[in-house]
């Protein structure tokens, strides 16, 4: 059989096409321990001469083959990417109120949320990820990625970026002026994180000298990017993956 080479920009347009159910993991499932705790990551490496790397925290869904899916995009570029799980090994729950449980146990426990999320960073560079790392997330991943900007407990951090997050600041915590460079990816139509929510974001970003870039997408609804949801918005799920790829290139 003849093995058919496609470009970086080839590949990536195959990967936002290609369908959920069609989709295999070229990486691999990494059981790990953080505080006597079963966890299940994902790693990809980028090759030998990877550009960085790119940390993935999961939406409500818990790690599952869309996380799985971006860090082999994002591999295929040339970052060494793992995705963190935050609930703990087979824990991916189904129903909504399991989903919602879920979360708000680590919204709850804001030290356990940042303790397995550097679980996981610490666990990437175990498999040889790169140092200088991009800390990312979707939906509920993306406000455990800026739970971690405003802690600034992770260190060799290049930039954190929030795919449809939420952005609001618990009271008692806030941005330092140190904070490595942020990019907010929010959907116009997003019923869920309001449009005022992206505005206080970035007068408190403004107020730190905290450097940022907000797209907002019009007509996109929370969880734009979502392959093969009904919320699955085409436009801008790749103009901001095209912005974030850049936004990896010039941080990385």
């Amino acid at each position: 059989m003849k093995k058919i080479l496609l470009p970086g920009s080839a590949l990536t347009l195959f990967f936002l096409a290609l369908p959920a159910s069609a989709f295999s993991p070229a990486g691999q499932d990494i059981a790990y321990n953080v505080n006597g705790e079963d966890f299940q990551g994902y790693f990809i490496t980028g090759g030998e001469n990877a550009k960085g790397s790119v940390l993935i925290v999961h939406d409500w869904d818990g790690l599952d083959d869309y996380e799985r899916q971006r860090a082999d995009m994002l591999a295929d570029k040339g970052y060494d990417v793992f995705a963190v799980d935050l609930y703990g090994e087979g824990n991916r729950p189904q129903a909504v109120d399991d989903k919602r449980a879920a979360t708000n146990r680590l919204y709850q426990d804001r030290e356990r949320m940042r303790a397995l999320t550097l679980g996981g960073l610490a666990q990437a560079r175990e498999q040889g990820a790169t140092e200088q790392t991009v800390i990312m997330g979707y939906c509920f991943g993306g406000a455990v990625t800026l739970e971690i900007a405003r802690s600034g407990e992770a260190d060799n951090i290049a930039a954190y970026a929030s795919f449809h997050g939420g952005l609001t600041t618990p009271e008692g915590q806030a941005y330092a002026s140190e904070t490595a460079p942020l990019f907010i990816a929010h959907g116009g139509a997003d019923s869920s994180v309001s449009l005022e929510d992206v505005a206080t974001l970035a007068e408190e970003l403004e107020t730190a000298g905290v450097t940022y870039e907000v797209g907002i997408y019009s007509g996109a609804p929370h969880a734009f990017s979502v392959f093969g949801s009904d919320a699955y918005h085409e436009r801008a799920d790749q103009r901001s993956w095209a912005t974030f790829n850049a936004w990896l290139d010039e941080m990385l």
